[in-house]
């Protein structure tokens, strides 16, 4: 297992939609755990696959007392409750905004071996969910943010020192965020 380097934006991968995931072999398990590693090394609440420079519909999560992955992830809302708090993202080092996501959802999906599987997530799981789906979808957080939020947001990532190099990847001690 191995740290992989993490995307940072405006790396195109990351504004665009995943592939499903259609073989569970050696590779994706080998993927899924390499993804764990990095997610842990940077102190992520979250990873998905583009992220990481890969197309394919898989994220991996530890958050609100959970961890795990998903494969090929389909979630729903539960309920009609919404929250608002702090996000961020590790492809976005350093900048953090509110978002509003919803409280709880229900996420299905296969796990590395194929094999149906259901998360029930609220709070921070729920968030995650949403985040690293969104990434699979081509969808940054950005996106979902108040336009007077995503406009303070895109001024500080247009000084920030990493979003002049294009050639920049996630760094050992940049930390924190979803993925």
């Amino acid at each position: 297992m191995s740290v992989l380097p993490v995307r940072i934006y405006p790396d195109p991968v990351l504004r665009t939609p995943a592939e499903p995931v259609t073989a569970f072999d050696a590779d994706l398990a080998r993927l899924v755990d390499d993804m764990i590693d990095t997610m842990e090394h940077h102190s992520g609440a979250g990873l998905a696959a583009p992220q990481v420079g890969v197309s394919k519909r898989v994220f991996v999560f530890g958050c609100g007392g959970r961890e795990g992955h998903i494969v090929n992830p389909v979630w729903r809302a539960v309920g009609d409750e919404w929250q608002t708090g702090p996000e961020g993202c590790l492809s976005i080092p350093e900048i953090r905004a509110d978002c509003t996501r919803h409280l709880d959802v229900v996420a299905e999906g296969f796990d590395r071996t194929g094999a149906p599987i259901t998360v029930e997530g609220t709070d921070i799981l729920a968030r995650c969910i949403q985040h690293e789906t969104d990434h699979l979808d081509g969808v940054l957080f950005l996106s979902r943010l108040e336009p007077a939020d995503r406009k303070e947001a895109m001024r500080r990532i247009r000084t920030a020192p990493w979003f002049t190099d294009p050639a920049t990847t996630l760094t050992a001690g940049a930390a924190g965020g979803l993925g």
